[in-house]
């Protein structure tokens, strides 16, 4: 291994052990919260928002699969990673600006702020999984974008869940789904929308909306990017039959 892998593979490691810790207190408090505060909405307006987070999601997969690059091959990890960095800073610094203008035009351009920003994430996705060699034209590689999306953005109970998938990836590929339609879609929303509520709530707040939007948005391109990184090592080490550090 080159410094570089052998950096990455520890920064990995050292990532790995955060999505494998359990669940302290004050996660099982607001995961207990949250459930209770879901359980008091109708039945009905969940269907409702799982539906619109449904094809909003796949109408950005499905139309961000014709727009993104073609796969990485024959690149080094090192040079992989060097255009991922690049990548996310600019997509942060496109959230960022987003989430400073939606959040100084008040109330309705605030929540303008949730389809723009779900989409500049999933695209970011893209982007990353060709730069690592990935075809995103293949179903299962889409999927796989959502289970990093969902690692990213959710309690740490089904942090640990959605990680043991992905670090068992080429045998869970095989009980997946055929129809994207068999998502597990109401937990995605629910997951999705518990992480970002506090944060992006605020932004709807006259005043302060814009230093909180841009912030927010900062930090969650931020969570994503690094997320993706070490999903994507994950899979390249594995590749590698995990290579010893020092050869």
């Amino acid at each position: 291994m080159t410094p570089e892998e052998q950096q990455a593979y520890l920064e990995m490691q050292a990532w790995q052990q955060q999505m494998q810790r359990p669940p302290s207190f004050m996660n099982r408090f607001t995961r207990r919260v949250q459930v209770r505060l879901n359980a008091l909405l109708p039945e009905r307006v969940h269907q409702a928002i799982t539906a619109a987070i449904k094809q909003m999601v796949r109408g950005v997969l499905f139309g961000s699969q014709h727009t993104t690059r073609q796969p990485l091959v024959a690149s080094t990890l090192e040079a992989r990673e060097y255009v991922v960095r690049n990548h996310v800073r600019n997509y942060r610094t496109m959230a960022t600006t987003e989430g400073a203008i939606t959040g100084a035009g008040g109330f309705l351009l605030g929540l303008a702020d949730f389809p723009l920003l779900l989409s500049i994430k999933i695209k970011l996705l893209f982007d990353v999984a060709a730069l690592y060699g990935y075809d995103v034209k293949d179903y299962t590689e889409r999927l796989y974008m959502l289970h990093v999306f969902q690692l990213a953005f959710s309690s740490q109970h089904t942090r640990n869940d959605t990680y043991r998938r992905l670090a068992d990836w080429e045998s869970y590929r095989h009980t997946l789904p055929t129809d994207v339609h068999e998502f597990d879609w109401r937990t995605f929303q629910q997951e999705y929308r518990d992480y970002i509520d506090l944060a992006k709530m605020a932004q709807l707040v006259p005043v302060i909306g814009a230093a909180v939007g841009a912030v927010a948005n900062y930090r969650l391109i931020d969570q994503l990017g690094t997320t993706a990184m070490n999903c994507y090592r994950m899979r390249h080490f594995a590749a590698e039959k995990e290579p010893r550090l020092f050869e």
